[in-house]
């Protein structure tokens, strides 16, 4: 199954050059894209925002964390059912979030030659949990 070409993709990272590897990767493939940088209005944001097929969420985040955000997110019934991938460069942490009910794991850097089959498997809601 290839990825509809309707696919929207969240990505929440403080950090613009992260995300900016993740925005490249995704205009590759021609999907659509949204990114947040600052979680102090996350509320509205998600609430502004399309929804997303997939969220991609740093877990470090100044003033929270991936954590608290990825419990905002479950609270969100237009989110119900939307896979939230942990995205980190500490791989440490790939347990933990296993525990805390993310869906999917990618460490960073993200691997430009993996994506896509990786993204595939996330939409098909098989999880994917990898580690740089």
């Amino acid at each position: 199954m290839a990825i509809p070409t309707d696919t929207r993709v969240l990505i929440i990272d403080d950090n613009s050059g992260d995300a900016s590897v993740l925005q490249k990767l995704l205009g590759r493939m021609d999907l659509a894209y949204d990114v947040l940088y600052d979680t102090r209005t996350l509320f509205d944001d998600l609430a502004r925002v399309p929804k997303p097929n997939v969220v991609f969420l740093d877990l470090e985040i100044p003033g929270t964390n991936g954590y608290e955000v990825l419990t905002i997110i479950r609270s969100i019934p237009d989110f119900d059912g939307v896979p939230v991938v942990a995205y980190t460069a500490n791989s440490a942490e790939m347990v933990n979030c296993q525990r805390a009910g993310f869906h999917s794991f990618m460490g960073k850097p993200i691997r430009s030659s993996d994506f896509a089959s990786n993204l595939e498997r996330i939409l098909n809601n098989d999880p994917v949990w990898e580690v740089r």
